[in-house]
């Protein structure tokens, strides 16, 4: 049986909107489509959102006035992108929480969620490590056309390096692949959004870790010279995490998916898409989850060290990253090497999460600063870049209490803690009407009288079809794309030619 939202919230609080402030969100387990996209409307129109309260706090008429009071003056992300992207680094926007920051945080979580519900991570499909959709059909067969982007090209990354826990493959000999995994996409806004936006917004996301947490115990937890992959830097003593390090730089040059590495890849599709567009606005946003959120973080620093955001005008676009439970990159003269750059960063969290206390667990940016200063040589010594808005799964009434520490780094129920904060020692109140039941697609988080199963959302016979003959079997899906033919030629305007 079906419960409303509305209901839903009288037996925990006795208080909502009344029908033509509140629009009722089903909360029955089916695939919660529409809801998905309503932080992209929420962006775009005015801030007149249903709201819906977690605590018995004040009168209703109290909480009207409240809600009039923030959406008095309305605004559009067109006239604050800049500020939302943290030209001044974010201060004042967190604490209260700035309405369309938290609803652009929440679209570019989805954006990065996308890589996980579009990845094939079945062991028993011959596709497994590849993405389900094609590019031109990727946010249609996700439900997010309203996001407004469209994917110019994949991303892919060599399974040669330790980090087994984040790679997956099949387990049939004839495979799509052996040596390569599809780890994220790069994309940019249509005409329609990119006018609502105020500026032609090139996205590139980053998959993080489909669900466990054991890719932690790969990391080699040591630090290298990020010049020691070939990226350029001034500074020899800027390091950063080599598990990440080769991540982002290895390559195969005999599987025809990763015989450019993914940072050969990025490279060179922002290099064609700021050239297509160099006569717009322009701005550059990476996200990414887990450790998608680490090479978020990494190929950033990569785009503004080589001066790649610079267009042939002098103008620098604005490069900008939204992380999301993302772990520790590098030592303090790696942060201090991107706040010299300008790189923006601001990384969301749960505290009760242990990915982002990670590497660096006994010398890091919390520690006394003579003490850091002591160990900065150390191979074990790391800093946190950028702000961080840190939230707690506490204050949801929501969500259970739990022992599995992977349902505190679930990023659907990040994006649900994002959506009911609203500043520090205020009330948790839903603002955008966001399915609570997302929380549940790959975890078991929600209390149990939701009557949300854990772990719905599941891939339909997991892949097979009935052919014309009645026998079921897993179809051929269509080629998949590799590379540009013009990736040869935007390597050697960057001068990485000769790597090949």
């Amino acid at each position: 049986m079906a419960i409303s939202l509305s209901k839903t919230f009288l037996s925990i609080t006795h208080q909502v909107f009344p029908p033509e402030k509140c629009r009722p969100v089903s909360f029955s387990g089916r695939e919660p489509q529409l809801q998905r996209t309503t932080s992209m409307g929420f962006a775009t129109r005015s801030l007149r959102v249903p709201r819906v309260s977690s605590k018995t706090s004040g009168s209703l008429s109290s909480s009207i006035d409240e809600l009039d009071k923030e959406t008095r003056e309305e605004r559009r992300v067109a006239d604050v992108w800049r500020e939302i992207n943290g030209v001044d680094d974010w201060v004042g926007m967190l604490d209260p929480m700035d309405p369309l920051l938290r609803s652009e945080l929440i679209r570019y979580g989805e954006m990065a969620q996308a890589c996980y519900d579009a990845f094939d991570f079945e062991p028993f499909s011959k596709y497994c490590g590849s993405c389900r959709f094609t590019p031109r059909r990727f946010f249609d067969s996700l439900a997010m056309a309203d996001h407004g982007y469209v994917v110019s090209r994949y991303i892919f990354a060599t399974s040669n390096i330790n980090l087994p826990n984040f790679f997956k493959k099949s387990r049939w000999p004839k495979v799509w692949t052996k040596s390569a995994n599809w780890i994220g996409y790069v994309a940019v806004s249509n005409d329609e959004i990119s006018k609502r936006l105020g500026r032609r917004d090139i996205v590139v996301a980053w998959r993080g870790t489909v669900t466990r947490l054991e890719w932690i115990a790969d990391l080699m937890d040591f630090l290298k010279p990020i010049s020691s992959n070939k990226i350029p830097c001034p500074d020899s003593t800027v390091k950063v995490e080599s598990g990440f390090l080769d991540l982002y730089t290895d390559k195969d040059v005999n599987c025809r998916f990763c015989k450019f590495s993914a940072r050969e890849q990025i490279l060179t599709e922002v290099k064609r898409l700021l050239e297509t567009y160099q006569l717009e606005e322009l701005s550059l946003t990476i996200t990414g989850h887990s450790l998608g959120s680490a090479l978020a973080i990494l190929s950033a620093y990569d785009i503004v060290e080589t001066g790649l955001n610079v267009l042939q005008d002098s103008r620098a676009v604005p490069v900008s990253v939204f992380s999301f439970s993302g772990p520790r990159v590098g030592n303090v003269r790696f942060k201090e090497r991107m706040e010299v750059l300008g790189v923006k960063v601001l990384r969301v969290v749960n505290v009760h999460d242990i990915v982002p206390k990670s590497p660096g667990l006994f010398f890091n940016e919390n520690v006394p600063p003579l003490l850091m200063k002591m160990a900065e040589r150390l191979p074990w010594s790391y800093s946190h870049v950028g702000v961080e808005l840190s939230l707690d799964h506490k204050n949801s009434p929501f969500l259970k209490e739990t022992g599995d520490l992977s349902c505190a780094h679930n990023l659907e129920a990040l994006l649900h803690l994002l959506d009911g904060y609203h500043g520090k020692g205020h009330r948790f109140v839903l603002a955008s009407g966001r399915d609570p039941a997302l929380v549940n697609k790959a975890s078991d988080f929600l209390k149990d009288h939701y009557l949300v199963p854990p772990y719905w959302r599941q891939y339909e016979n997991k892949g097979m079809v009935r052919n014309e003959d009645g026998r079921w079997m897993q179809p051929e899906r269509p080629k998949l794309d590799d590379h540009p033919e013009d990736t040869h030629r935007y390597l050697k305007q960057l001068g990485l030619a000769s790597h090949h």
